[in-house]
């Protein structure tokens, strides 16, 4: 009897945090209260340009120290440079987020030089392109390395500040490839795949500590930053290539709110749940009526560049 009564009261629970997460998903960008992030640490893996470049002027802008990852120092120089006019405080290091030893490294320099991170933003990503039989073994092996290894590791070395301080945001910049497979990026897909399962399982253990570390993880579809250049969807109402302005815009959003999952543009939280219900033959049908299939044929990109 004890057990039943349990059930109840657990499902009850479970259904008043499901209407307060709609309810919460229905209001426009702006309308709900933020969190505070001034005189906070962020570390922004890929910093040097696209999203992670666009994130850090943003917490910039809130007043946020800003600390940046990237393996091209030449636009991590740019990117620090423009947020120092801006009168922020910040400190660029050149990583190459493949390599476990280097990130360990720099992970160490950070905590000497600038102390405890506050809100861990894993963004840094890399792309190939290219369909699995035609895709070098080690492009391939560097795939999963920066877009999944590199989250085991970055988290790894900052997460043990948040959790003594019982406070922190670990954000995990994956895509709509770690929610569904795309012709010509399998291991792109693989990756991601990996991200969201290692924020969901980070996620699941953190609740199990009963920490105040928050986890957001991010699953937009193709973002119009030069990665994915070539790209064309065949219903661009329905499944637009994103400004990344606007991608900002929701992640920021996401993370000053606590949202836990973030998808982009809306319409790709009904896949999401087609996905898990529909056979496979039936979604590969889908997919290739919406474009999907085809969307990597003339893709040309940055194969070979952090982003």
């Amino acid at each position: 009897m004890q057990d039943i009564l349990e059930s109840v009261v657990v499902t009850l629970h479970a259904i008043c945090l499901l209407i307060i997460s709609t309810i919460r998903n229905c209001f426009p960008m702006g309308w709900l209260l933020r969190k505070d992030v001034r005189g906070q640490t962020v570390l922004i893996t890929g910093s040097g340009s696209g999203l992670g470049r666009l994130m850090a002027f943003e917490f910039g802008k809130l007043g946020a120290r800003l600390v940046l990852w990237d393996i091209n120092e030449q636009g991590n120089k740019e990117t620090l440079k423009e947020l120092e006019a801006m009168g922020v405080e910040a400190k660029a290091y050149t990583v190459d987020l493949s390599e476990y030893k280097e990130i360990n490294r720099t992970a160490d320099l950070v905590k000497s030089e600038v102390g405890k991170v506050d809100i861990l933003v894993n963004n840094a990503g890399i792309v190939t392109g290219k369909k699995l039989l035609q895709c070098p073994d080690e492009l391939m092996v560097k795939t999963v390395s920066v877009n999944t290894n590199a989250l085991f590791f970055t988290t790894k070395n900052f997460l043990p500040g948040m959790l003594e301080s019982n406070k922190g945001h670990i954000v995990t910049i994956a895509s709509m490839a770690g929610k569904c497979g795309v012709a010509g990026l399998v291991d792109y897909c693989a990756s991601k795949h990996g991200a969201v399962g290692f924020n969901d399982s980070l996620a699941s253990e953190l609740y199990a500590l009963k920490k105040d570390v928050k986890t957001t993880v991010v699953c937009p579809i193709y973002i119009n930053t030069g990665m994915f250049d070539g790209i064309a969807t065949k219903w661009p109402t329905l499944l637009p290539i994103l400004s990344p302005e606007y991608v900002v815009d929701c992640i920021m959003e996401a993370v000053l709110t606590d949202r836990a999952f973030l998808a982009i543009p809306k319409f790709s939280y009904i896949f999401i749940a087609l996905a898990g219900l529909l056979p496979t033959e039936v979604l590969n049908l889908y997919g290739d009526h919406f474009g999907i299939t085809h969307s990597m044929d003339h893709f040309k990109g940055r194969q070979s560049r952090q982003a």
